[in-house]
């Protein structure tokens, strides 16, 4: 019998076939940045303060500037209590001059909650902040578009993981498309601010299964000494649309044209139809084996190369198995342990990669600039871990990622304001540090399943990333409240226990995927087989010898 792997050496391991679909599906990581973040400019809160139409009105008449309608509206003293108050005046009855200089409020002893609706001081700019009063009393329902965003995340990533098991990589992956095209385009028509959460669940729904979908069509289509390189770039294409968000978001004004312009790449690629295969290793796992060969042949001719006739045998010959349940993931010791510190780890690096830039929106200073800065930060991630995950392995860079970040989180909370600079480039060590761990809790999440559970792992246990995501928010800005480092306080924490847990895993490198649950608890096992495969593909045994030691060593 004749595996995947033996063909895909023949094939090509990473040729002309796999680089076209891999650059395809990095356009995908693009617009999933301004998805994941684009809060940040989206649900943007400026200086804001009550309105009072009486003051409005005199303003008009008398050609007063903002500060001096301000200063006559808003009550001296705390800015985050005067925000939500202002001065109770009976201005019928107070003299009618325009020099606003001889009008002192300062006085007046009565004060009144918001009555009229608020005034922003955001210039020519729109968020759903400002369209829809989500400030003082509903400041906190603004935390809830990111968190209805995660609660789409934690639904779809299992129904699409599923979905991807048992009907395919591909299919899946284009009907998670038409469904972001579509929530995306409702998120930007939203009438009120229920309809927009209900929306945005939705867009999230789809977003994140089909992002996961693709990557592991990809990894499954590349050979083992090409896995790595493909899983960091395909994250990394993520950072480039984090270069891309603040220079959309400078020139976009309006949130609602920002969301159709993050939405519109979710239709170009549904005409991926046309241009990827289905996955051969999810065919060969639902015994469609006359459909993988053809893939597989096609993927050879593009690749110019000849196949032997050892294809006509490709088989699963591992498969033990055809339908993915959660009971797959925590049955077995080994399984167990991988999916409750794989899902740890996902869990803390949503938490703190997305509290990290949430907390941008909340520091002051040029949110463009900000945001521009952190996103480079994170290119220097994806070049260590190609440079050290081959040289080193995967379990340390991946512990070390997140000791680093935690150690970077407490120590920028005990810097002082006053050493902006060196609070500033510890607090860019801690966001790469958390960003190497978020890209590498992903290919190691896929090295450590069998073909036929991998993507419903790799669903399930990334559910901890959307549960993360969904705290995130309401974990910084409420903390803040309390003190502005507090969060990174608990960052911190997570990210040393996050690290500590990830010495506990196996080293994968240089290992090629497990295709069942018995090469996962019984490793060694694994790497007889593959000994005895690359004898045979060295002409160094006969053929029959080596069918039998195989069956000796499984037996």
């Amino acid at each position: 019998m004749t595996t995947f792997d033996d063909i895909l050496e023949e094939a090509g391991t990473f040729g002309r076939c796999q680089k076209r679909i891999f650059a395809l599906f990095c356009l995908v990581s693009m617009p999933w940045a301004g998805v994941y973040v684009g809060i940040v400019f989206q649900g943007f809160t400026p200086d804001h303060w009550c309105r009072d139409p009486a003051v409005v009105e005199r303003r008009q008449t008398c050609g007063w500037s903002l500060t001096e309608a301000r200063r006559l509206t808003v009550p001296q003293g705390n800015r985050s209590e005067s925000s939500c108050e202002r001065y109770e005046v009976d201005w019928n009855s107070t003299a009618l001059s325009c020099d606003s200089e001889e009008l002192d409020l300062s006085r007046i002893p009565t004060t009144t909650a918001c009555k009229d609706g608020w005034e922003y001081d955001y210039e020519g700019r729109q968020s759903f902040v400002t369209e829809f009063d989500l400030v003082c009393a509903d400041g906190w329902l603004v935390d809830m578009y990111q968190a209805s965003l995660n609660v789409g995340f934690l639904v779809g990533s299992i129904a699409i993981g599923y979905l991807a098991d048992r009907f395919g990589r591909k299919i899946s992956f284009l009907m998670s498309n038409v469904l972001n095209a579509v929530a995306g385009i409702m998120v930007a028509m939203a009438p009120n601010y229920v309809a927009l959460l209900v929306f945005r669940t939705l867009y999230g729904f789809g977003v994140k299964g089909g992002w996961v979908a693709g990557y592991v069509l990809i990894t499954e289509l590349v050979g083992v000494e090409y896995r790595r390189t493909v899983g960091v770039l395909y994250q990394m294409f993520f950072s480039v649309g984090i270069l891309i968000l603040p220079l959309l978001a400078y020139f976009i004004s309006d949130w609602r044209w920002l969301q159709v312009a993050i939405t519109a790449p979710y239709f170009i690629f549904l005409s991926y139809y046309w241009f990827i295969p289905e996955s051969p290793r999810w065919l060969l796992s639902q015994k469609q084996n006359a459909k993988a060969v053809k893939i597989t042949q096609a993927m050879a001719k593009e690749n110019k190369k000849t196949l032997s006739k050892n294809i006509e045998t490709l088989t699963d010959d591992n498969a033990e198995s055809r339908t993915a349940s959660f009971m797959d993931l925590i049955r077995t010791p080994k399984m167990r342990k991988h999916t409750l510190i794989l899902s740890f780890n996902w869990f803390t690096s949503a938490v703190v990669y997305q509290g990290l830039i949430m907390r941008l929106g909340i520091l002051g200073g040029n949110v463009y600039i900000d945001f521009l800065i952190s996103g480079l930060v994170e290119f220097p991630a994806a070049f260590l871990i190609l440079f050290t995950i081959e040289r080193i392995g995967r379990r340390i860079p991946f512990a070390s990622a997140n000791i680093v970040a935690g150690a970077a989180c407490l120590i920028t909370a005990m810097i002082p304001d006053s050493m902006f600079w060196f609070k500033t480039v510890v607090a860019c060590i801690g966001r790469l540090g958390i960003t190497m761990a978020f890209e590498m809790v992903v290919f190691v999440n896929t090295e450590l399943y069998p073909t036929f559970v991998r993507n419903f792992g790799v669903s399930v246990c990334s559910t901890l990333c959307d549960v993360g995501g969904i705290v995130a928010p309401f974990l910084l800005y409420r903390l803040a409240v309390i003190w502005l480092e507090l969060p990174l306080i608990i960052f911190g924490s997570l990210a040393f226990m996050a690290g500590g847990l990830v010495l506990l895993l196996p080293e994968t490198r240089g290992m090629p995927l497990p295709d069942t649950i018995d090469d996962i608890e019984h490793p060694e096992r694994r790497m007889e087989k593959v000994a005895l495969r690359d004898q045979q593909r060295a002409n160094l045994l006969p053929t029959e010898n080596i069918s039998n030691n195989k069956e000796t060593a499984i037996v």
